[in-house]
């Protein structure tokens, strides 16, 4: 597979960047010895904070009674809303989330107060204590609820191009269905933790397990009353985040701040595992409602579509999240006439928040969801039906909201190469005979592509900073903007200042990332950590080169451009040093060796007013085949194999990024399948531990799991022509749900699955028995 590149670009030749290298942590991973924040020694006379929760997800708050809390045993104070100097607000863009809950309960759990103890214990204990008086409220908490009430946390929103209901009444058959896409908990293995330490003049030292060191210091600042400049916020790495720790990490560094201000004691607050699934957001939950018109060979001649997102009790990054999924509604689809419009449902949940794929999962799933139901209801294989509807050809190369995809025609190159290398069509002759042959257990395959726009689609958002020093003995220290939570994105950078040096890899050092030391940086988020913060480290990495480079150059009597860096020395034909030796001349020459990059991403115009526009730099790829076996009698699925093919560009690394694409597409895998999110009719999570929360272990990791990188380059100048790795591959998990469906299908060929998401066994035993009941068991048809 060849990708297109201008006749004027060319990638270098690299040493150190796209090889295999382990994470800079992985020996402090494996053996406990990686310090995460509940593991750093605690300051003297540090303070535990845990929060009073709202006993209801809607009511008016009439009094609270909080003597018992005060008096209770070690509790050295109560945090209200009354010691909140400065705004009582931790929402990211709306002023809609309280610090604590005002007049009024959004949701249940909400904090209320919080309580400062000499221990941990004593505090939870104390928080039961307070006597509350709160009316108590019918809560709104689901999709139909809310759109029976009619409330919304931002106005709907729609683009797409044609007359769609002309061309669904001129379509040769119209299929019509209805699909519910259930929310996800993160399930980091660190829970949500700060610590925070008063310093001198009314300054705040923050160490938070946060994807958004910069959102953190901003709002904890304005909690306080302060000015940004008086909080420093640290993150070292995050045990797991996957977008959980972009907006949800500000509330508790907040409180915590907030007790520290007041007792001036260093204060930790720290989730119980419970409390952690209940008070913080999740995946939105969606559903899609859907009409397609099309062919007898299941080309798309329009589709109407409408995502409704259950958004929770406030906006947080529903804008941004459920935008994503609208852009994602076409996946790498041309759709000649289309309409995608979402709307925004509020309700008394907890605020719904990021998740890796930031909505683009449930708007690729909802289009894949209909590749499958044309499919069946025609006869032909869905492969195909997807086949003829992919991007490219004439005039048939741009997204519903305007953007042009230029190198479209790489989805086509891998899913050719991956149909043969899964060996697709004997396989799905295999399926077919299994089936015929047996009764209550019935195989289903299915591959199904993925086209990820990278790119926050909040432009201001596509920057980095990054400081690189170059010390005397030649050894180097990195900081930049990016937070590391396991996805190797400090070995990635570092990667790129060794290979600009000419160094080794262990001769730079990452470093904490710090407020304090690269300002006003990006969540890392959206797949664009190596993209931004790489290409700022390099730039740093190359103002202090082209300074040492003078020095070289000066003392040798030869051109600057003769000089070469590599192997840890630095030369020019007969004249030669190691890096170090021209380091320490550097400074006796009084040279700078320490320099800031900054980058921010070119070429994106999204106009949302307009609806049209580049709202991506570029997309990532990726191609899946997976075979299952249902068992009709219980619902259990067994995933027998899987073949990946994921686009990473030139990888940066390619060990990390294998164990990227493993990962996110066994945690697709869970969202589509085994996590189911559960609220009572009070509005209270019902699925709140391990013990009721199903995510998939290592024996539901399919013993048959084939993942590759594909040889290729980003068309793209992006740094070492790399592409974006952490959220693309989890949406190759649909090819799971897909084959589920193909499974079930085999029940009664040519009618509709009645299945939503995740295919849980209950659900899966349930669409079997509809499927057998007959046509009018399930929703939808031709």
């Amino acid at each position: 597979m060849v990708t297109r590149m201008s006749e004027h670009d060319t990638v270098p030749e690299t040493v150190v960047v796209a090889k295999p290298h382990t994470h800079d942590s992985a020996r402090l991973h494996v053996t406990g010895a990686a310090t995460y924040i509940d593991d750093m020694r605690e300051p003297a006379g540090t303070l535990h904070v845990v929060c009073g929760l709202a006993p209801m997800a809607c009511g008016g708050i009439r009094s609270m009674a909080l003597d018992a809390v005060r008096s209770a045993p070690g509790v050295v104070a109560v945090v209200t809303i009354a010691d909140i100097a400065g705004r009582n607000d931790i929402a990211p863009h709306a002023q809609d989330e309280p610090v604590f809950a005002t007049g009024s309960i959004l949701f249940h759990g909400q904090p209320l107060f919080a309580v400062v103890a000499e221990t941990r214990d004593a505090a939870r204990r104390a928080a039961k204590l307070a006597v509350l008086d709160i009316e108590t409220q019918t809560p709104v908490l689901s999709i139909d609820d809310a759109l029976k009430a009619g409330i919304r946390v931002q106005p709907d929103y729609a683009f797409g191009r044609g007359d769609v209901a002309t061309a669904m009444a001129s379509s040769q058959y119209k299929l019509t269905g209805k699909m519910e896409i259930g929310g996800q908990e993160h399930f980091y293995l660190e829970g949500q933790v700060a610590l925070a330490v008063p310093g001198e003049s009314d300054t705040m030292q923050i160490y938070a397990s946060t994807q958004d060191p910069t959102e953190v210091q901003h709002i904890v600042a304005r909690v306080l009353g302060w000015p940004d400049s008086a909080v420093m916020c640290e993150t070292r790495r995050l045990g797991g985040a996957f977008g959980g720790k972009e907006s949800q990490a500000c509330q508790w560094a907040a409180i915590a701040a907030l007790a520290a201000q007041i007792t001036q004691r260093p204060c930790k607050l720290r989730l119980d595992r419970d409390d952690d699934f209940a008070l913080t957001g999740k995946r939105h939950d969606f559903r899609a409602t859907w009409s397609a018109g099309f062919d007898d060979r299941g080309v798309i001649s329009a589709y109407d579509v409408t995502l409704d997102a259950r958004c929770g009790c406030s906006l947080d990054l529903s804008p941004g999240v459920v935008d994503r999924a609208m852009f994602h509604a076409a996946n790498c689809y041309y759709l000649p006439v289309a309409k995608i419009m979402a709307r925004r449902l509020k309700t008394n949940t907890v605020s719904a928040t990021a998740f890796r794929g930031f909505g683009g999962p449930q708007g690729m799933l909802s289009i894949e969801r209909v590749m499958d139901a044309i499919a069946h209801a025609t006869g032909r294989d869905p492969l195909d039906v997807r086949r003829v509807n992919l991007l490219g050809g004439p005039g048939r190369d741009t997204m519903p909201y305007g953007m042009r995809v230029e190198d479209c025609a790489i989805i086509a190159d891998m899913l050719e190469a991956l149909e043969l290398s899964a060996d697709y069509r004997a396989r799905r002759k295999a399926v077919v005979a299994f089936n015929r042959d047996h009764a209550f257990l019935k195989r289903g395959i299915a591959m199904t592509p993925v086209q990820f726009g990278i790119s926050f689609t909040l432009p201001h958002l596509n920057q980095a900073g990054a400081l690189v020093n170059v010390y005397q003995d030649g050894s180097i220290l990195l900081n930049h903007g990016g937070t590391e939570m396991g996805q190797g994105l400090f070995v990635k950078v570092a990667q790129v200042v060794a290979e600009e040096f000419g160094v080794a890899l262990d001769q730079v050092r990452p470093s904490a990332t710090s407020t304090a030391i690269v300002p006003n940086a990006a969540p890392t988020a959206a797949s664009a950590g190596s993209d931004l913060n790489g290409m700022a480290a390099m730039l740093a990495a190359r103002a202090i080169k082209e300074r040492m480079t003078v020095v070289a150059a000066e003392a040798w009597g030869v051109a600057a451009e003769t000089v070469s860096f590599a192997e840890g020395r630095v030369a020019s034909g007969n004249f030669a040093m190691t890096f170090g030796e021209l380091a320490l001349l550097s400074r006796r020459q009084r040279v700078q060796l320490s320099a800031t990059g900054f980058y921010r991403t070119p070429e994106l115009d999204w106009d949302r007013e307009a609806r049209t526009g580049r709202p991506f730099y570029y997309f990532a790829y990726g191609a899946a085949c997976s075979e299952v076996e249902i068992d009709t009698l219980t619902g259990e699925t067994r995933v027998r194999r899987v073949d990946l093919l994921q686009d990473a560009g030139r990888s940066l690394n390619p060990a990390i990024d294998l164990g990227q694409v493993e990962g996110a597409f066994v945690q697709g895998m869970g969202w589509l399948t085994t996590e189911e999110l559960v609220w009572d009719g009070k509005g209270r999570l019902a699925t709140h531990a391990p013990s009721t929360y199903k995510i998939p272990v290592a024996s539901d990791v399919p013993a048959d799991f084939r993942v590759h990188l594909r040889a290729g380059v980003n068309q793209r100048p992006t740094i070492y022509r790399s592409k974006g790795i952490g959220e693309p591959p989890l949406m190759l998990a649909i090819s799971v749900y897909s084959a589920i469906l193909d499974a079930l299908s085999s029940l009664a060929p040519g009618q509709h699955v009645p299945l939503d998401a995740p295919a849980t066994p209950e659900r899966v035993l349930m669409a079997a028995e509809a499927m057998k009941a007959g046509p009018n068991a399930g929703r939808g048809g031709v």
